[in-house]
């Protein structure tokens, strides 16, 4: 080791300084101790690991950073660990906006789902391995092309603006349909594979969570659910990122313009065909749903059940009105019946009556010609006699209905007397007189 010596001239004493004369002690020295001092902290750590190693600067600067690289990628763990390869390596950073911003930081597998603290980590660890000073440091000839990359790739994913404008375009995330012959290929195939697809998609959805697929045990209120949330998507997609740069100079303003309207129709284009794949998408899905086609069977059988049972009541209706028209007109019928029997009962007893009133007078006219006419025996009846005595007996008759009418031939029915007859006679005008049916002097010669 070369020792230099340098020598440094004392300072100058001040104007008017006197300490010889004008100093005063103001205390005493302690006893002196004697101590045994060592070089500590990282400057002297590394002197020794140098003096150890017998290392340069230039090396052990290396050989550090090597390990620092490799105590960071042992701290990450296997999370943000990928390999690169050569391909990514010799990207060039002025095509950024093409570049995969997760596969650039080590992060293909967690992509928009990546956190903060994980896109933080990763850019340290890629900078720690690719950072100009630590590649010339390792004696690396790789240029810093690959480090602009990933300077750029921070860039975008820490700012929240840009980093979505870029997930609205990120390919890398999207998981392709299954065909109709894999999702068919067993019972859970179809909800395994298109799981994953519409759990993709979802991540552009303005309405948060998103509903699961579920598998074959779902209800049929969650399936309509899932379907209904996807037939009326709402997507935050932009694809800003995709834009053609705008000029930033004030002078080609009519070419700013032209560019930013360009911007807008292509946007709209791309959203108006992302809609119709997405829409394809469902479509496709909603097909190889083996719930749907089950959810249509039961409601088919449902629905032939309440028409069966529909129809059967409308047949039991049926039946029982006609069971309750047959017994009513069975009542009618035997109303009417009953009501011709007694019609003809009372024209039968009508006709009694009628044959019995025509005896009974037949028995009351006879009564008064046994009794020759109400005269005494052996004197002739003359005509005169017959129709005044007929003519008293037709007014009473007049006068007293059926009932009375055969009481009275009972009376006279079988008296021969005339003297009996004539009192039959006198008691029944006298009754008909007290009653008001018959006027005083209205029958005279059957009471004479």
């Amino acid at each position: 080791m070369v020792t230099a010596q340098v020598s440094l001239p004392l300072p100058v004493l001040p104007e008017g300084w006197s300490a010889p004369s004008d100093f005063k002690a103001i205390g005493t020295l302690s006893t002196p101790n004697q101590r045994n001092l060592e070089p500590v902290g990282p400057h002297f750590l590394a002197h020794a690991r140098r003096k150890r190693h017998k290392r340069t600067f230039s090396e052990d600067e290396r050989i550090q950073a090597q390990e620092n690289v490799k105590k960071v990628e042992d701290e990450d763990g296997d999370d943000i660990s990928e390999p690169e390869n050569e391909l990514m390596l010799g990207r060039d950073a002025k095509d950024w906006k093409n570049q995969d911003h997760y596969a650039v930081l080590g992060l293909s597998k967690h992509r928009y789902r990546a956190t903060d603290s994980q896109i933080k980590r990763a850019h340290r660890k890629k900078v720690l391995r690719h950072h100009p000073d630590k590649r010339a440091a390792t004696g690396s000839s790789e240029d810093d092309s690959f480090f602009k990359c990933i300077q750029k790739a921070h860039e975008i994913l820490t700012d929240p603006v840009k980093r979505r404008q870029y997930d609205s375009v990120d390919e890398g995330a999207n998981v392709d349909p299954p065909s109709k012959r894999a999702a068919a290929k067993s019972p859970n195939a179809f909800y395994k594979l298109w799981g994953p697809v519409f759990e993709s998609e979802g991540r552009f959805s303005k309405v948060q969570p998103v509903p699961l697929l579920g598998n074959d045990k779902s209800t049929k209120e969650d399936v309509e659910l899932f379907y209904n949330f996807w037939f009326n998507f709402e997507s935050w997609r932009s694809f800003e990122y995709q834009d053609e740069d705008v000029p930033d100079d004030n002078e080609n303003r009519d070419q700013k313009r032209h560019v930013e309207r360009k911007n807008n129709n292509a946007r709209k284009k791309k959203k108006t065909e992302d809609t119709a794949r997405l829409r394809q998408l469902v479509d496709d899905c909603l097909a190889g749903d083996e719930r749907i086609k089950k959810f249509k069977k039961e409601a088919r059988a449902d629905k032939d059940k309440r028409r069966l049972d529909r129809e059967a009541g409308e047949k039991r209706v049926l039946e029982e009105a006609k069971k309750a028209k047959e017994e009513k007109e069975r009542l009618l019928k035997e109303k009417e019946e009953a009501e011709k029997a007694e019609k003809a009962e009372g024209k039968k007893a009508k006709e009694a009556a009628k044959n019995a009133a025509k005896k009974n007078k037949r028995v009351l006219k006879g009564s008064v010609k046994d009794a020759n006419y109400l005269l005494p025996k052996g004197e002739e009846a003359g005509a005169k006699r017959i129709d005044e005595v007929l003519g008293d007996v037709e007014a009473v008759m007049g006068k007293i209905d059926n009932e009375e009418l055969a009481v009275l031939a009972g009376k006279l029915n079988g008296l021969k007397v005339a003297e009996e007859i004539g009192g039959v006679w006198k008691e029944e005008v006298q009754r008909l007189e007290g009653s008001g049916k018959l006027k005083a002097g209205e029958v005279k010669v059957l009471v004479s």
